[in-house]
């Protein structure tokens, strides 16, 4: 059982996700919150799986609770949630430790294959599962700062969504071997150890728009 914790300043947002999740025989909300204190002593007494939180709360930013649950070292694998796509927040949430980042109209298969994946230790890099696909972190056409190429910047794209080497096969109609090799060499030339650390690399410097 995955045990969530939900922090929104909007009652009926909250109410809303309660009755999606309850809908999973896999998960139960253990804690409720609508205020960044609450959310602080709901966390420390629940101890959720995984925290369902709001960049934005009437008493401080869902970033301000990112951080104070971090250095309390009780921060649990962390989905933000916000009403429009904010890339220097996203950045920044995932800085502070935050699993991923939804958008609140995500469906409620990509919400419980979030909260599945982050659960699992997964990261959850962009606003919606399908996102990549549509464009919203589709890369530049060109850049010679770190010397990709056209399909590096593509794959690169697609990295952004949190997509494993067996789903981005299949989206780019290539076979395993190949896409670990275009990862592998997208690391490199970015000069970071994981996937994490290239998307946050690439959206520093623009990478991806």
């Amino acid at each position: 059982m995955i045990r969530v914790a939900l922090v929104d300043d909007q009652t009926l947002v909250r109410q809303g996700f309660r009755r999606l999740l309850e809908l999973a025989p896999d998960m139960a909300v253990v804690a409720e919150a609508g205020r960044a204190d609450e959310a602080l002593t709901a966390v420390e007494a629940a101890r959720p799986d995984v925290l369902l939180l709001d960049v934005r709360l009437p008493d401080a930013s869902g970033l301000q609770v990112l951080r104070s649950l971090a250095h309390r070292a009780i921060l649990p694998p962390t989905l933000m949630l916000t009403t429009f796509p904010d890339d220097q927040a996203l950045l920044e949430s995932l800085r502070l430790g935050a699993s991923g980042f939804l958008l609140k109209d995500v469906t409620l298969d990509e919400l419980l294959g979030a909260i599945r994946f982050v659960a699992g230790g997964g990261r959850l890099l962009q606003p919606a599962l399908s996102a990549a696909i549509k464009g919203t972190f589709a890369p530049q056409e060109s850049t010679s700062e770190f010397g990709l190429t056209g399909r590096e910047l593509e794959l690169l794209g697609l990295m952004a969504g949190g997509y494993n080497n067996r789903e981005l096969a299949e989206l780019l109609n290539l076979t395993e071997g190949t896409v670990k090799n275009r990862v592998s060499s997208v690391l490199s030339k970015l000069g970071v150890r994981d996937r994490s650390q290239a998307v946050l690399r690439a959206m520093e410097h623009r990478l991806l728009r």
